[in-house]
C-alpha cells in the first residue's frame, strides 16, 4: 500500500499554504510545530510565515550528528509536527529527526537538487563519509517555484540527473528480478518510470515555469516510488553505486544529481557494450544531459578516468547486497579501465 503524503503542493506560491497546513488537525492538534530551516531561504521563508507558536531551528549540516541533535530537541519539546525547509541536507535531516521523534514532518523544498524530496530514506554524512537511512515518508510536500527559480540553477540542474537516473535503476532492478528472483514492484516501477519519461525528453529547461513544476513532481513522484517499494531500488541502481563510491573516493567532486546523471549514463554504456543493449536509451540520457548543461563524462565532474575506473570498482561495496549492472558483469579492473577509456571516446564527442 503506498504511504502518500497527505498533501502535495507544488506552484507559484504554494509557499503561502504551508501556514494553514501546518494548522491542519491531522498533522497538529494544538498547533504546536517546530521549523527547522537551513541556511540558503529558509530563514526568510520562516520569517515570513504566520506561525506565532512554532520554534525555529537551524540546521548546519547534513550529519547523522545534527540529525540526531535536532531529534533529541524535537522529542524534548513535545513538538507535534516539523516542517524541513531547505535543500536536500536540511530535509533528509529533518525526515530522519523527525522518525527519531515520532512526529509528522512536512518538507519544504527551495531547490530541487534530488528526489529526496518525498522518499523514505535520509542520505547524511557519518565519520565514514554518507549513508543512507530508512525513516518516515513527510506527512506533506510544499515545493514554490518561485522560491525553486531564485536558488542557485546548477542546483535545479542537477535534480534532472537524479530524476533521469530513474531509468538505469528499473533496468537493474529488473535485471535482478531476471537474474536473482529477486521480486520487482510494478507499481513501483510504473511511478520511477512515469518520473523519468516526463522529463528526459523535455526540450525545454529549468527557466521555463512549466518545465519546473514537472519536475518537481517527477521527483515527488520519484520518493513515492521508493515509499511504494519499501526501499529506494526503484530509484538507486549502478547509477547511484557509482556516485556513493565518488563520494567516498573523492568527498566533494560534485552534487548528488549531477553524479546520478553521469552514474546512469554510464551503467547504459555498459549495458550496449556488453549485453548488446538497444543503444536509443544512452542517446536520449545524454541528450537530456547535454541539453541542461549537466556533465557526462569524468572530466566534467573534476576527475580522470583513472579516478573514475577506481569509483567503479568500489561501486558495489558501497551497496552490498544490491544486484546491478556492475555485479552481473562483475569486470576486472583492466576492464573497466578499458570499458571508461571506450566511454570517454563514444560519449563524450
Amino acid at each position: 500500500m503506498v504511504n502518500s503524503p497527505l498533501a502535495i503542493d507544488v506552484r507559484r506560491g504554494a509557499i503561502a499554504s504551508l501556514g494553514s497546513l501546518l494548522a491542519d488537525r491531522r498533522i497538529a492538534n494544538e498547533g504546536r510545530i517546530a521549523v527547522a530551516v537551513g541556511p540558503g531561504q529558509g530563514p526568510q521563508i520562516a520569517a515570513d510565515l504566520d506561525l506565532p507558536n512554532c520554534e525555529v531551528f537551524q540546521v548546519d549540516g547534513g550529519s547523522v550528528d545534527v540529525a540526531t541533535e535536532l531529534g533529541k530537541k524535537l522529542r524534548s519539546g513535545a513538538y507535534e509536527a516539523v516542517a524541513g525547509i531547505g535543500g536536500g541536507k536540511t530535509i533528509d535531516v529533518t525526515k530522519f529527526a523527525a522518525s527519531m521523534a515520532g512526529i509528522p514532518m512536512v518538507a519544504v523544498a527551495t531547490n530541487l537538487s534530488h528526489d529526496g524530496i518525498a522518499s523514505p530514506v535520509s542520505s547524511l554524512e557519518h565519520e565514514s563519509g554518507k549513508g543512507s537511512y530508512g525513516v518516515t515518508m513527510p506527512t506533506a510536500v510544499v515545493v514554490d517555484v518561485d522560491y525553486v527559480r531564485a536558488a542557485p540553477q546548477r542546483l535545479v540542474r542537477s535534480g534532472i540527473g537524479d530524476a533521469v537516473s530513474n531509468l538505469s535503476a528499473i533496468a537493474d532492478w529488473e535485471l535482478a528480478g531476471r537474474e536473482q528472483g529477486e521480486p520487482v514492484d510494478g507499481m513501483a516501477v510504473t511511478f520511477a518510470r512515469v518520473a523519468a519519461e516526463a522529463i528526459v525528453h523535455r526540450q525545454d529547461s529549468v527557466d521555463s515555469q512549466t518545465f519546473l513544476t514537472a519536475l518537481a513532481e517527477a521527483l515527488v513522484l520519484s520518493g513515492m516510488a521508493m515509499s511504494v517499494a519499501g526501499s529506494s531500488r526503484p530509484a538507486s541502481g549502478a547509477c547511484h553505486e557509482i556516485l556513493h563510491a565518488i563520494d567516498q573516493l573523492y568527498p566533494g567532486t560534485s552534487n548528488h544529481g549531477e553524479l546520478a546523471g553521469v552514474g546512469a549514463l554510464f551503467a547504459y554504456f555498459l549495458r550496449t557494450r556488453y549485453q548488446g543493449a538497444d543503444d536509443d536509451r544512452i542517446r536520449d540520457i545524454r541528450a537530456c544531459l547535454l541539453r541542461n548543461e549537466l556533465p557526462i563524462v569524468p572530466t566534467d565532474i573534476g576527475l580522470d578516468e583513472d579516478q573514475f575506473a577506481r569509483a567503479v570498482s568500489h561501486a558495489p561495496a558501497t551497496r552490498p547486497g544490491r544486484y546491478t549492472v556492475l555485479e552481473h558483469l562483475n569486470l576486472t579492473d583492466d576492464e573497466i579501465r578499458r570499458s571508461v577509456r571506450e566511454y570517454v571516446q563514444t560519449v563524450g564527442h
